[in-house]
């Protein structure tokens, strides 16, 4: 069974699922939680508090244990469930900047060249990854719409994600894995900025689908003093990305910009608002980058 994840620092998603990257263990099984993994021992729930930023996803067990969760979810909701060894091929990825030095590792990370048996949803599974595929982030995500920006000379992808803002260049089609980078400039710092001002401002504590809501303009409890400042805020966080962006010689003011991630959807009209981009192009699939994955899955196959 194929199945395709991307490990984002702010979600996990798959290509039918979305659920924020943070779990809680615990010795004995939560009584009131739905989606409960037992595993070696111990018990594992989804949480809302993500796991702090990791550079590298395979220092401890905790994005395991989540790509366990993202693989019960997929066998299910495919209707694969069955009784017996589920063979899985993995697909995942990495920030572009960290791929040439990260992707072994990572593949090495979920490969463990055993079957794993844990329980969930009061079902027995075990599964056995025999194989993982680590792929660029954001070259990924465009692959969804690649027929319509390749024959273009230069286009630019920004990948606005949890942590980071992934960067890369592509020229007539082709990435270059030199003309790549990321910034620590992700839609946490912006909640993070957002809830210090409103805090002390208003003296008010702000959750992040607060701001989300209030960003997306959906309906919402907030009036003007707080809208205000989320607003304010996010329009200067924009500006501060293009200019660290200017300062790395990149001018979205001329050629192509592809922009992909949760972070691009969240802010997409301010971004147009912005007027600091000739021509945006939004790729608003939340799971562009694992859909990517198994296009490049199937890329890579034909090419042998």
């Amino acid at each position: 069974m194929l199945i395709s994840i991307d490990h984002g620092n702010k979600s996990v998603k798959t290509a039918s699922r979305i659920f924020t990257s943070g779990i809680r263990e615990s010795d004995t099984k939560p009584p009131f939680d739905k989606d409960v993994l037992m595993y070696r021992g111990k018990y594992y729930t989804l949480s809302d508090k993500r796991i702090p930023f990791m550079r590298d996803k395979t220092t401890d067990d905790r994005f395991y244990i989540l790509t366990l969760f993202a693989i019960a979810f997929e066998i299910e909701d495919k209707g694969r469930y069955e009784d017996d060894v589920i063979s899985v091929q993995l697909l995942a990825g990495l920030p572009p900047a960290h791929y040439g030095a990260q992707f072994e590792r990572f593949e090495k990370y979920f490969t463990r060249g055993e079957v794993e048996e844990f329980e969930f949803h009061k079902k027995r599974f075990e599964i056995y990854i025999s194989e993982a595929s680590v792929f660029p982030q954001a070259f990924a995500a465009v692959m969804p719409i690649y027929t319509q920006i390749s024959d273009f000379p230069r286009v630019t992808v920004i990948d606005i994600g949890g942590f980071t803002a992934d960067y890369l260049l592509m020229k007539n089609g082709e990435f270059n894995k030199s003309d790549c980078g990321s910034l620590e400039h992700g839609v946490i710092h912006l909640y993070n900025k957002v809830s210090e001002r409103i805090n002390s401002d208003l003296n008010l504590l702000l959750d992040e689908s607060d701001i989300d809501a209030v960003i997306k303009g959906e309906p919402n409890e907030y009036g003007g003093d707080v809208k205000s400042i989320v607003f304010s805020a996010a329009r200067e966080f924009i500006s501060d990305l293009f200019n660290m962006l200017r300062e790395r010689s990149i001018d979205l003011r001329s050629g192509k910009t592809v922009f992909v991630g949760g972070g691009s959807i969240l802010l997409n009209k301010l971004i147009k608002e912005s007027e600091k981009v000739a021509s945006p192009i939004f790729v608003d699939r939340i799971s562009a980058n694992a859909k990517g994955y198994e296009l490049l899955n199937e890329m890579s196959k034909e090419r042998r």
